[in-house]
Parts: C-alpha cells; structure tokens; sequence
C-alpha cells in the first residue's frame, strides 16, 4: 500500500482543515492510504545551526515520514494574510533535505474568510522546493461546511478532494 503524508497548516484541535484531511483518509483510492502527521507542533523553530546530525527528534521523525510517502496532502488555512507559522517552519526543515524532493503534492487551502494570500506563499514556496503541484495547486475554498461530528459535508470539497486524490495517486512513483 502507498502512503499519502497529509499535514494540516492549523494546531487548532477543531481545525476544519484536518476535517479536510480526515475526508481525505476516507475518499482515499484503492491500494492508498492517507496517514495524518501529527507532529507539527512538536518541532522546533527552524535553524541552519540545528539542521546538522544528529537531528532533533522531531524533525528525524517527520523527514522519516515524508521519506516513507509516495506524495504529500497539504491543507492549509489563511492567517492575517499568510500561511501559518507553524507550517513554514515544517516546510524550512525541508529545504536542505532530500526527503521531499521531486514527490507530488495536492494543495487545498480553506478559511472562513478565504485563503488565497496563503495559497499562493504556499504554491510559491512548494515550487520552489522543487515539490510539483496537482492541477497547479488550484483548491481554495472559502470555508469547510462540516457536519455535527466535525466532518466535511460539503459536496463539491469533498469531490474536489477525492479527484485531487486520484490525480496524486496517479503521480506517485
């Protein structure tokens, strides 16, 4: 079985964005799993100076992860304007490593108040990690309608994800 990495750019325990992953996981085609990192949180501030052997715990760990993965799911909301801290900080841990390098990512960005600033940090930073793009990056929605139990309702996200899922299993090596 492939894997998809999925990372949720919010630490928010009710994120609607890790509701978009969770989505994911359940929409996820034949032979695919969606494994949802947890560890954003857990990492530390990105410095040149840290980034040498041995590497800290955390940032061991979600390289392994990324290693692991046939490709990459990024959900992302909008905050003041940009992608949360939190999020560039995971992806500065990778730009010196090989990891990540070359594998496909599907990138959909939703926020109550719309996530386009955040979207195109983010599809400029992906492309400039040498990380491809499915359909161009193009998922942005205003927000996630979630149903009472927290999950994604709304149907043409939840279409909009199982196609870009398809595409990025398609894209796996």
């Amino acid at each position: 079985m492939t894997t998809i990495l999925a990372v949720c750019g919010s630490l928010r325990a009710t994120s609607s964005n890790t509701a978009i992953l969770r989505a994911a996981a359940r929409l996820a085609p034949a032979g695919v799993s969606v494994e949802i990192y947890e560890g954003l949180a857990t990492l530390p501030h990105f410095s040149p100076d840290l980034d040498v052997e041995p590497l800290p715990e955390a940032v061991r760990d979600l390289r392994g992860r990324i290693a692991a993965a046939g490709a990459l799911f990024i959900s992302s909301p909008e905050y003041a304007h940009g992608m949360p801290g939190s999020l560039k900080n995971a992806l500065d841990w990778l730009v010196s490593a090989v990891e990540a390098m070359d594998k496909p990512v599907l990138l959909l960005s939703a926020s109550p108040g719309g996530a386009a600033h955040a979207h195109a940090q983010l599809v400029e930073v992906l492309r400039t990690m040498n990380l491809p793009l499915v359909d161009g990056g193009a998922h942005v929605f205003t927000r996630a309608r979630l149903d009472a139990q927290g999950e994604v309702s709304d149907a043409a996200l939840l279409a909009a994800i199982a196609r870009g899922l398809t595409e990025l299993a398609a894209r796996m090596r």
